[in-house]
């Protein structure tokens, strides 16, 4: 492993690279409206800070949503999040917020910010270690340009904390194979804990990295390693315990399928022989909710997929089909490339080793059946940037290297103005924006983002009466728009908006119930998420009025 130079002047690149992403995050949150899954990790975090409770949409662990809503605490009682049966235009439940919807924007996504910034300067430390200082500068420079992490890392969810989180367990695990000491075996506890504390996906990949510690001969004999074992499991036990504010409950064990419905605070145990025991255990809702986590991962979720719709199951092929379309074709071609030099020049064992992680990774996704976004793989997309840091060595030899790279980045820096500041719904050049929604819709097109821009349009065209079918988690009405809602069996004329989301009938009994409106123009496509059509009144005419 290389050891670069240690100047100051090496840091002018993650400094203007770090400036250059959270410029674009800081555009994204002022100009794309509260997602789908927002509103309720706001509503979760601020329970378990509030009330030490974790039972509200128990479905992740707690350090994303405590992290995202530590900044709420300073405003005391004043933020109300109220979720509601009757939405504008769905079959599902939104949530009223008060006392706005934009300052809760403000006040939780810049969280998330600050951990992408954090997680650019990891792998430029990363990559420094592994090549040289210009290799890392490159991996800095797509990392500022990639919608995908520009977006989730923009947003009060969960998926940028797991992807920082992961990269660094990698990280530590390899640092600690170099020198196994108590005090790094104690830091890689603390590591692993809050990655167990991010993501109910954690486990398989902590037992994967536990195997390599077992296997590591510079920890010493058997009995050495297993010490070493046994002091990362307690560490990251006590940080997931105090990540539950250190409480004490009882947990059910049940024996039974993991497709059976689990009631909370039930871990079903898949063995044929009964079992029906309960025990008082330290943070007693991780269990359970692992185990209900496990049997969403198995039903299913309802899918879209290249224009078929799947209401539970999903597709193996779905997974690499979804970053081939939505991650940048620049990503790519540095990647393939990358593995190709390496390849011919031997693996670095370093780079060999971190990349086992993104491997079993995306090995996992695939064969579990929630098939709904590239966000559940983003936990690969460091390394990916990581791979392809790898092409420097061989570029820096040309003296053309710093032409074919600045060409490089400026095209993707044209490729990602096409959608910016919509991040989230990016699709590379192949996708033509206007008929994305026939390939995949929810978290990777439409999540509930294109309010403000609605907002916008109304006002630019205050005659129109608007009839909205909107997907996302957030009350339309808080954003101050004045719209009808328009149900699965209703129809209307006037100025008519449909959600590409439900264009495509992912989440509707009826999964053709808005393709009525292909007769008519479609006038606009707002913030590549929301469908503008002109629908004629009986007589020919719009009705435009209030």
């Amino acid at each position: 492993m290389s050891r670069p130079t240690r100047s100051l002047s090496v840091l002018w690149a993650p400094l203007l690279f770090s400036a250059i992403f959270a410029a674009q995050c800081l555009w994204f949150v002022g100009t794309q409206s509260l997602t789908y899954d927002e509103p309720t990790h706001v509503i979760a975090g601020l329970d378990a800070w509030r009330h030490h409770r974790f039972d509200q949409w128990n479905d992740q662990p707690p350090l994303a949503r405590l992290l995202l809503t530590m900044p709420l605490l300073a405003d005391g009682d004043e933020w109300r999040l109220t979720p509601q049966r009757t939405p504008l235009g769905a079959n599902y439940w939104t949530v009223n917020v008060r006392p706005s919807p934009e300052r809760l924007a403000w006040r939780t996504r810049p969280v998330n910010i600050v951990l992408g910034v954090l997680l650019l300067w990891l792998i430029w430390t990363t990559a420094r270690r592994l090549w040289s200082d210009g290799a890392a500068h490159l991996a800095t420079a797509l990392f500022a340009l990639s919608p995908p992490l520009i977006a989730h890392f923009s947003m009060a969810t969960v998926d940028g904390t797991v992807t920082l989180l992961f990269f660094a367990t990698a990280v530590t695990l390899l640092r600690w194979r170099e020198r196994p000491s108590w005090r790094m075996t104690i830091a890689l506890g603390v590591v692993v804990g809050g990655f167990l504390l991010a993501k109910f996906s954690a486990p398989p990949l902590v037992v994967l990295m536990l195997a390599i510690m077992l296997l590591t001969p510079s920890a010493g004999d058997l009995l050495s390693r297993l010490a070493r074992v046994a002091a990362v499991l307690v560490v990251a036990v006590a940080v997931i315990w105090l990540g539950y504010f250190l409480r004490v409950g009882p947990v059910r064990f049940r024996s039974g399928s993991f497709y059976d419905r689990a009631a909370p605070g039930v871990v079903i145990v898949p063995v044929a022989r009964r079992i029906d025991r309960s025990f008082r255990l330290p943070a007693p809702e991780y269990l359970p909710a692992l185990s209900i986590v496990t049997q969403h991962g198995l039903k299913g979720h309802p899918a879209f997929f290249l224009g078929e719709i799947n209401r539970s199951g999903g597709w193996r092929t779905y997974f690499p089909i979804v970053v081939a379309l939505k991650w940048p074709l620049t990503i790519w071609a540095f990647a393939l490339t990358s593995l190709v030099l390496v390849s011919r020049a031997g693996w670095p064992p370093e780079l060999a080793f971190l990349m086992l992680f993104p491997v079993a990774f995306f090995a996992l996704a695939m064969v579990s059946s929630l098939n709904i976004g590239d966000r559940y793989v983003l936990p690969v997309y460091p390394f990916l940037i990581l791979l392809c840091a790898g092409v420097w060595p061989t570029l820096q030899a040309r003296r053309s290297a710093m032409v074919i790279a600045s060409v490089v980045l400026a095209l993707q820096t044209a490729d990602i103005s096409r959608y910016a500041p919509d991040y989230l719904s990016y699709f590379n050049v192949f996708v033509r924006p206007d008929r994305s929604y026939e390939l995949l819709t929810d978290s990777n097109l439409d999540w509930g983002q294109g309010l403000l821009a609605l907002r916008e349009y109304a006002a630019n065209h205050p005659a129109e009466r608007l009839h909205l079918a909107y997907f996302g988690g957030a009350d339309p009405r808080d954003y101050g728009l004045r719209a009808d809602a328009l149900g699965e069996n209703q129809r209307a004329s006037g100025t008519v908006v449909v959600s590409a989301t439900h264009l495509s009938g992912q989440y509707l009994k009826n999964r053709d119930a808005y393709h009525w409106l292909f007769r008519f123009s479609r006038v606009a496509i707002l913030n590549h998420s929301l469908h503008v059509f002109q629908v004629p009144g009986r007589d020919g005419s719009i009705d435009q009025s209030r």
